[in-house]
């Protein structure tokens, strides 16, 4: 597990893209929302935000965005279908609508939303992907859904029928034309000559080489199936096409790649005592991973110590307080929050140090996860809000569209918290 620690000022460069991967569930110093802000809110919605508010909780750096979003939803801001196309744009690279963890305003934003959202048709919720994921994913929060389901009857669940959704065209924008400056006559007239003088210089050159080509032509001339054997082209034959990216399209959990790992050295950052730094082997050839871990306060080092564990290893390589880590520890955060206790996801008995684990599904078994995460694109960021343990503690990713759950596995099992159900993982 990556994670980030220690001072505002550190909270700070993590929020300038310097730590790329936090475990978003070990943030620390973290408050409620301000209570003056949720009361411009109308009953019930004022009821629901309070009720929902320990788990929607936000650094007092970020409180100014939630403000600004709260009093959007007093001012009633989400009632226009003219909002709700702007809103869906601004949540179509997002999560959430302040920073990366669900706060106070997107609670309200939710409940706002909920009057419109829940009387639309399917045409209207195809037509607003974005907003349309959004929502499903606050409503479903165990936070939200108990205050929700204990408060009023006007926060009902809404399902949406996802299958029949049509497949979303996704067109690039038109190039921009530059205008042309205007050019004097005399700046056209010394192009023009230079574009002569070029010609001129091109033709002769091309005249000599075309002169070689029919001397060397004649006096060696090779079959073209030996030219072929030699790496030449074939006539006719078109150029080869360009490989596609290979993390082009949505993001996908399958191209997260993660291991079965062993931590055979542990010690304390020497810089930060919220960290533990150690050498995990993963079966590679080049040795154990250097990993940073800011499970400190919740694991005794000797709990740590050997310990078989599953491991994210395609993040790009961050530098923590000096030392730089490789991978990350995946761990299970109680439904409660981190004050709930947090625990190392493990993989099932007899698992060996290098085991590929996959997540269940004829459409992510067999995938091949990317060899390294682009940062930009945010996929774990993505992908990872859904990731659960289920009633049996058994690790799982959620598909928030069709809902269908795909455990997280090896050949031999399925990974599993020791205790916690409903827990996220990061």
């Amino acid at each position: 597990m990556i994670t980030i620690r220690v001072s505002r000022s550190v909270y700070r460069l993590q929020k300038c893209g310097k730590s790329r991967y936090p475990c978003l569930s070990l943030l620390p110093h973290l408050r409620p929302m301000s209570s003056e802000a949720i009361a411009k809110l109308p009953s019930p919605l004022k009821d629901l935000v309070a009720a929902s508010v320990s788990e929607a909780s936000v650094d007092s750096e970020a409180k100014p965005g939630v403000d600004e979003w709260i009093e959007k939803v007093a001012s009633g801001q989400f009632g226009k279908a003219e909002s709700l196309k702007d809103l869906n744009a601004q949540l179509t690279p997002r999560t959430y609508v302040v920073d990366n963890v669900m706060t106070s305003a997107d609670v309200a934003v939710y409940g706002a939303l909920h009057p419109t959202i829940s009387q639309w048709q399917p045409a209207q919720y195809y037509s607003h992907p974005a907003l349309t994921r959004y929502f499903d994913h606050i409503q479903n929060r165990p936070a939200v859904r108990t205050s929700a389901e204990k408060l009023s009857p006007a926060y009902s669940l809404v399902s949406f029928d996802l299958d029949s959704a049509p497949a979303q065209e996704r067109k690039a924008e038109p190039p921009k034309k530059k205008e042309k400056k205007p050019v004097t006559e005399a700046v056209k007239e010394k192009v023009s000559e230079v574009k002569d003088a070029v010609k001129q210089k091109v033709a002769a050159v091309s005249e000599k080489a075309t002169s070689k080509k029919e001397k060397k032509e004649k006096a060696d001339k090779k079959p073209a199936a030996a030219v072929n054997e030699e790496g030449g082209k074939k006539k006719g034959e078109s150029p080869p096409k360009q490989a596609a990216a290979e993390d082009a399209g949505e993001p996908q959990p399958s191209m997260i790649d993660l291991r079965v790992g062993k931590i055979v050295e542990i010690s304390k950052h020497p810089d930060a005592d919220s960290l533990y730094v150690e050498k995990i082997d993963f079966g590679e050839e080049t040795g154990p991973r250097t990993v940073v871990s800011g499970l400190v306060k919740y694991i005794p080092i000797e709990e740590m110590r050997d310990r078989y564990l599953v491991g994210v290893c395609n993040l790009k390589p961050a530098s923590m307080r000096g030392v730089k880590s490789f991978a990350m520890v995946l761990c299970a955060t109680s439904k409660d929050g981190k004050e709930g206790g947090i625990e190392l996801v493990k993989p099932p008995e007899n698992s060996k140090i290098g085991d590929k684990v996959y997540f269940e599904g004829p459409d992510y078994e067999n995938a091949t996860p990317l060899s390294q995460l682009n940062p930009k694109k945010k996929i774990f960021e993505t992908i990872q809000p859904s990731f659960t343990t289920l009633d049996t503690r058994e690790a799982a990713w959620v598909n928030p569209l069709t809902k269908s759950v795909h455990r997280i596995r090896t050949k031999d099992g399925v990974c599993a918290a020791p205790t916690f159900v409903g827990a996220s993982l990061s």
